[in-house]
């Protein structure tokens, strides 16, 4: 099962993961806050308040919204894929 160690936000709509398989970068979330709790994430204050929720070892954010480490990975490995 897949962990997120840390998380920091960056810029914009982007943060820094770092995995518990040893693997690390940035993410661009932008077009994965679809839906009625992560409506409040679209402003860039709430945002940027992205942590890792210390018993799950998701991301997660004061409102309650979180997201899965497997679909962040996932996204994570796109969007390096994308800039090869």
């Amino acid at each position: 099962m897949l962990h997120i160690k840390s998380a920091k936000h960056i810029s914009n709509y982007k943060i820094w993961v770092s995995f518990d398989d040893g693997t690390a970068g940035e993410v661009n979330l932008e077009k994965s806050l679809i839906g009625p709790i992560f409506q409040p994430l679209k402003n860039i204050n709430i945002f940027s308040k992205v942590s890792v929720d210390p018993e799950l070892e998701t991301i997660v954010w004061p409102n309650g919204a979180d997201l899965a480490p497997e679909f962040v990975k996932e996204l994570h490995n796109k969007q390096q894929a994308n800039l090869q």
